[in-house]
């Protein structure tokens, strides 16, 4: 009895180890880890890959901000070579949108050092972007939050305009191929077979902000840092709508020109059938020829949604 018994519980042990280890698939070139509590779904991922390179939810949550009524803190801070804090905004600020157009009203500013300059002009480029993101200067009238169809273009921009164009791209569409940044732009594709060798990938469920998410994470493999520009993402994503509800990445390149390394994180909120982003945090350090380096900080905190 004993004989018999003894095999038959070693084999029952290997097969609960088996079941709970996780599991490589190929998908294309693309080698991806699915933990067991996704096999135990019978996941179809091919099918949440493409889903994944075809998502829009993301970006649409930032164009919902531009037909909505909404208050926003903002925090930028400017960084020295210590890590210490030289200039400095702290606001508050109201977007009020009627008659089809938005303007924003400042509640509350308060900046420290050279954060403006005489004139009352942005002295720093990471402040200048924040600025077109998210702040709204006089009115802006005749727009809309659909995305189907439109992509960022750079096409007859250039200095400031083509910069953010390409900033967009990166924040909105990581993963996309994007026109006009020397030795980059294929790079950014991490999506395509051809950058497949570059990433670990692995897909698994987690609870997130109390909603259930399927948690998709893509890393660079060690040694292969200079040959990407998107070093680790990890997208959360509803298990039901497949609308993403949290993103945090790191992008990071250094060429002859220019540098970079850039974190950002986002979390999403619901206002009635909107999704919007209710949190930004951005933590960046860059460099481009002709210009002095630049660290800053900053959060995004958006909320009284109407």
């Amino acid at each position: 009895m004993i004989r018999t018994i003894i095999p038959v519980l070693f084999c029952c042990l290997f097969a609960g180890n088996l079941l709970g280890q996780d599991t490589t698939v190929m998908v294309g070139q693309k080698v991806i880890t699915l933990s067991p509590v996704i096999l135990d779904k019978d996941f179809e991922v091919a099918a949440f890959i493409n889903q994944i390179k075809s998502d829009s939810s993301f970006y649409k949550a930032f164009k919902n901000l531009r037909i909505l009524n909404f208050s926003s803190i903002n925090d930028i801070r400017m960084l020295d070579d210590e890590g210490n804090s030289k200039a400095s905004l702290y606001s508050k600020t109201k977007q009020i949108r009627e008659n089809n157009c938005r303007r924003m009203e400042v509640l509350q500013e308060q900046a420290t050092g050279n954060f403006y300059t005489a004139d009352h002009q942005y002295n720093y480029y990471t402040a200048q972007m924040y600025a077109s993101l998210f702040f709204t200067d006089g009115s802006v009238c005749g727009e809309d939050n659909i995305v189907a169809g439109k992509e960022f273009s750079t096409a007859g921009k250039s200095g400031m305009e083509k910069h953010k164009e390409q900033l967009k791209t990166l924040f909105f569409n990581p993963g996309k191929k994007i026109k006009g940044i020397p030795f980059v732009s294929g790079k950014t594709a991490i999506y395509d077979d051809e950058m497949a060798e570059y990433y670990d990938m692995s897909i698994d469920m987690e609870v997130y902000n109390k909603t259930n998410c399927y948690v998709f994470k893509q890393k660079v493999k060690p040694g292969n840092e200079g040959d990407v520009v998107l070093d680790e993402m990890t997208t959360w994503f509803d298990d039901v709508t497949f609308e993403v509800v949290a993103r945090s990445y790191v992008l990071s390149y250094s060429a002859a020109v220019y540098d970079f390394k850039v974190k950002m994180e986002v979390e999403m909120t619901h206002f009635g059938k909107y999704l919007v982003p209710s949190l930004i945090r951005y933590n960046g350090n860059w460099k481009a020829i002709f210009k002095k380096r630049e660290r800053g900080v900053f959060t995004a905190t958006l909320f009284d949604f109407k």
